[in-house]
């Protein structure tokens, strides 16, 4: 047989070139798949640690993208939920629900009503320098004062005039109780820029810029509370408690008497806002008290608990996620809410929060079996899946994931997936502005607090 010489030489060479893009191929597919996973990095873990994260580990990288985010806010709940020292820090010598429950760093921040005081004047860091006539008496140092019925701050008295849909009340009857207290680097922001006041606000060239973390830094953090009154049927052992005097602001319409009384009250609501690197947009984690509310879910599958905060398992007929009819007079019973927690999230979101509740629950009960903080579940997170400079003012929404997120004790009535209508604290967040108005976003870098100014 013949072959020709040409022809041999060029389909060996073929077959080289072939052979060599093959390999070439199969290394550059390694390379990606080998800068992938450097770029995913170790699995960020949940740490039994006093220290705030001040970044996002692992954010934003190659893998599941929620799991750094549900880890982050499980390791701020922690931190923030940490035993504080003498400065108001965590006290690395102590331990988190050692001995069940414990005073929490968070609750040595100052809060709002103690910044936007009356005039104007310049707030100082202490607790309480704005404390009702009606309480004085039964104040003592270190009581929260809770005056808020509704979530948002710029209300009528703060007190009786809540949610435009209404307030949340237990199956006790009782009012939930809100309360928002902020860290020294947003302290320091709003003193030095003189935004505690409407005058100052007007001065202000702005645009607002909170201090986002990074680093060694921390950055800026609100906490939103909801606190519940406790009942002879609440289990106390399954709740971070403080002595709190619960104050009612007095009211024309609907007539409501002015008063003040002592209460031991529970936590059952915590909204973490944190302004950390690539998110300009900020991080939004919210957790809630396991014994709250069922889910849609648990009531399609029959599988209720006995007993809710703000659900009646025995009430087959009661209007679900609507408000009591008004009057509203929170110093007075009034009608239990029926509240279900509307499946809204994706199966990947959902799950990612599941499992880190899981080993969360499971490190604060290797500390103590009474540890009050394994009643507490993480909800989600909503994070800007669009990472951006944090110390930029954040040009849109950032494409927050998941797109919707609530919590039942502060936007109970909000819950769902309707755009624009259902809640998702980055939409939400980005609306506020100064007193003195501006564009929404711009004006006051997502806290709506600065709306309080006076």
């Amino acid at each position: 047989m013949h072959y020709n010489s040409a022809s041999s030489a060029h389909f060996k060479s073929t077959i080289v070139r072939a052979a060599f893009w093959s390999i070439a191929c199969c290394l550059a597919a390694f390379a990606s798949v080998l800068a992938a996973a450097q770029q995913a990095g170790p699995v960020p873990t949940i740490k039994l640690s006093p220290f705030i994260p001040h970044e996002v580990e692992n954010g934003w990288a190659a893998g599941n993208p929620q799991l750094p985010f549900d880890v982050f806010s499980w390791n701020s709940f922690i931190a923030l939920n940490w035993p504080p020292g003498p400065n108001g820090e965590g006290d690395p010598n102590k331990k988190i629900g050692a001995s069940g429950d414990n005073r929490t760093v968070w609750e040595e921040w100052i809060d709002a009503p103690d910044i936007f005081l009356p005039g104007g004047k310049p707030p100082k860091w202490t607790r309480h320098s704005n404390i009702p006539d009606a309480c004085k008496k039964s104040y003592e140092p270190g009581m929260v004062i809770l005056r808020q019925v509704g979530k948002t701050p710029d209300l009528l008295e703060l007190s009786i005039q809540p949610f435009d849909t209404g307030p949340l009340i237990d199956q006790n009857g009782a009012y939930a109780r809100f309360q928002v207290n902020v860290n020294r680097s947003a302290f320091d922001y709003i003193l030095a820029n003189a935004l505690y006041s409407k005058s100052g606000q007007q001065s202000f060239s702005g645009p607002v810029s909170f201090p986002c973390g990074q680093g060694e830094q921390q950055g800026t953090i609100t906490a939103k509370a909801a606190w519940k009154i406790l009942g002879a049927h609440d289990n106390k052992e399954h709740f971070h408690k403080t002595q709190a005097l619960v104050y009612t602001a007095a009211s024309v319409n609907p007539p409501v008497k002015e008063s003040c009384r002592k209460e031991t009250v529970g936590l059952v609501g915590f909204h973490i806002g944190h302004k950390v690197n690539h998110a300009p947009q900020w991080v939004w984690s919210t957790f809630e008290q396991v014994d709250n509310v069922p889910t849609e879910p648990d009531i399609k599958n029959s599988t209720l608990k006995t007993h809710y905060n703000y659900y009646n398992p025995q009430c087959k007929s009661c209007p679900v996620n609507i408000p009591a009819p008004r009057p509203w007079i929170p110093n007075r019973p009034g009608p239990p809410t029926q509240v279900v927690r509307m499946d809204v999230f994706p199966q990947n979101t959902a799950e990612s929060a599941l499992e880190q509740n899981q080993k969360a629950q499971q490190l604060l009960r290797s500390v103590s079996a009474k540890s009050v903080w394994q009643h507490y579940q993480l909800v989600s997170t909503q994070w800007p899946s669009t990472a951006g400079d944090c110390n930029a003012i954040a040009p849109d929404f950032g494409n927050p994931a998941p797109q919707f997120l609530a919590n039942t004790t502060l936007e109970t009535y909000i819950q769902g997936t309707v755009p624009n209508t259902s809640s998702s604290c980055i939409s939400c967040h980005r609306r506020a502005t100064l007193t003195t108005g501006g564009a929404p976003g711009s004006g006051a870098d997502f806290i709506f607090l600065l709306q309080s100014a006076r």
